[in-house]
C-alpha cells in the first residue's frame, strides 16, 4: 500500500531534480558571464583588502579610500612603467631580432641529434599556401579572441570598482537571496571565503614579486640576454601554479642557447631552485593561515576550466577552487556529510 505522502514526495524531488538540470543548463549557457562576474569578484577582493586598511588607519570613507588606491596603483604602474618600460620595449625588440637566431640554434642541433625531427624541412613545408592559409585563419581567430579578452578585462575592472564601491549591499543581497533559517550562516560563509581569497591573493602576489626579482637578478649575473622579459614572464606565470613556471622556464633557456650550453644548465638550475622553492616552500608559507591546496587539485581544476573555458578559465582556476573549497568544507562537510547517520 502506497504511503500517503509518497506521490507528494517523489513530486517533489522530481521538481527539484528537474529544476537542478534547468540551472545547470542555464549556468552553462551564461558561462561567459558568470566567469566575467566571478572575476570582478576576485579583483573586488583585491581591491578591497588596502580599501580596508585605509579605512581603518586613516578613518577615511569607502569612496575617499577607494579613490585613493585606485591613485596609488597607477601612479605605482605608471613609476614602474617609467623605469621598467623602456628597458622592456627593447628587449622586446630584441626578441623579435633574436629568435630567427634560436629557430637555427634548434634547427642546428636537430640535425646533430637523429630523433629529433628535422626542423628545416618542417619550416620550408610551411611555406607553401595551402599550409599558410589554415595559419592566417588562426591568427585572425586569435586576434578576435584577444579583443574579445581585452573587453572583458575592462568590464572586469568596471564591475570590481562598483563592488568596491559598496561591498556590503552586495553581500546583503545575496544573503536577502538565501532561505531565512540559514542566513546567519550565508553571512559567515561569505566572510570566510573572502578572507579565503584575499589571502590568496596577498600570498601569490608576493610570491610572484619575489620570483620576478630574483630570477631578474639571476639572469643578470649570469649575463643571459632578455633577462628583464624573461623575469616578468616567470613573474606572471607564478598565478598559475604547476603550469605556469614550466612554461615560463623556456623563454630564458630558448634566449641561453644562444650564449652557450652551460649556461643552459646554470639557467635551468636556477628556475628549478626558484621554482621549487617557491612551490614548497614560499608559497606554503605565505598561504598556511588562509588556504592550502592540494597539488592535485590545483592541477585538475586548471586542466579541466583551462579545456572548458580555455585561457580565462585557467587563470581564474585556483582561486575559484580557494573558494569551492571553503564552501564544501563548511556546507558539504559540516551541515550534511557530519549529520549523515
Amino acid at each position: 500500500m502506497r504511503p500517503p505522502g509518497g506521490s507528494l514526495i517523489g513530486s517533489r524531488g522530481l521538481l527539484g531534480a528537474l529544476a537542478l538540470v534547468v540551472l545547470g543548463l542555464l549556468a552553462w549557457e551564461l558561462r561567459w558571464v558568470l566567469l566575467v562576474l566571478f572575476g570582478a569578484v576576485v579583483l573586488a577582493v583585491a581591491l578591497d583588502v588596502p580599501t580596508t586598511v585605509l579605512m581603518r588607519r586613516c578613518r577615511l570613507q569607502r569612496p575617499v579610500a577607494l579613490m585613493l588606491v585606485l591613485v596609488l596603483l597607477v601612479g605605482l604602474g605608471l613609476g614602474l612603467g617609467q623605469v621598467l618600460l623602456p628597458e622592456l620595449a627593447e628587449q622586446v625588440r630584441q626578441l623579435g631580432l633574436l629568435a630567427p637566431a634560436v629557430a637555427a640554434r634548434l634547427a642546428e642541433l636537430s640535425r646533430q641529434v637523429s630523433w629529433l625531427p628535422d626542423l628545416n624541412a618542417s619550416l620550408a613545408s610551411l611555406g607553401s599556401w595551402d599550409r599558410l592559409q589554415p595559419i592566417g585563419t588562426q591568427l585572425l581567430g586569435l586576434a578576435g579572441g584577444a579583443a574579445n579578452s581585452t573587453v572583458q578585462v575592462l568590464l572586469m575592472a568596471l564591475l570590481a570598482v562598483l563592488f568596491s564601491l559598496d561591498p556590503a549591499s552586495h553581500r546583503q543581497l545575496v544573503i536577502a537571496l538565501t532561505p531565512r533559517f540559514w542566513r546567519r550562516r550565508m553571512a559567515s560563509l561569505l566572510d570566510e571565503c573572502r578572507e579565503a581569497l584575499g589571502g590568496w591573493l596577498a600570498g601569490m602576489t608576493l610570491s610572484a614579486v619575489t620570483v620576478f626579482l630574483l630570477t631578474w637578478g639571476g639572469l643578470a649575473l649570469l649575463q643571459v640576454p632578455l633577462s628583464l622579459l624573461s623575469a616578468l614572464v616567470c613573474g606572471l606565470l607564478t598565478f598559475v601554479p604547476t603550469i605556469g613556471p614550466t612554461a615560463a622556464t623556456l623563454l630564458p633557456l630558448a634566449v641561453a642557447l644562444l650564449v652557450s650550453p652551460a649556461t643552459v644548465l646554470k639557467v635551468l638550475v636556477l628556475r628549478l631552485v626558484l621554482q621549487n622553492g617557491e612551490a614548497f616552500l614560499l608559497t606554503p608559507l605565505l598561504l598556511r593561515r588562509t588556504v592550502n591546496l592540494l597539488p592535485t587539485v590545483a592541477l585538475m581544476a586548471q586542466l579541466s576550466l583551462g579545456a572548458l573555458l580555455g585561457l580565462p578559465g585557467l587563470l581564474l582556476a585556483l582561486p575559484l577552487v580557494v573558494v569551492l573549497q571553503v564552501i564544501c568544507e563548511e556546507v558539504v562537510v559540516r551541515e550534511v556529510m557530519d549529520h549523515w547517520r
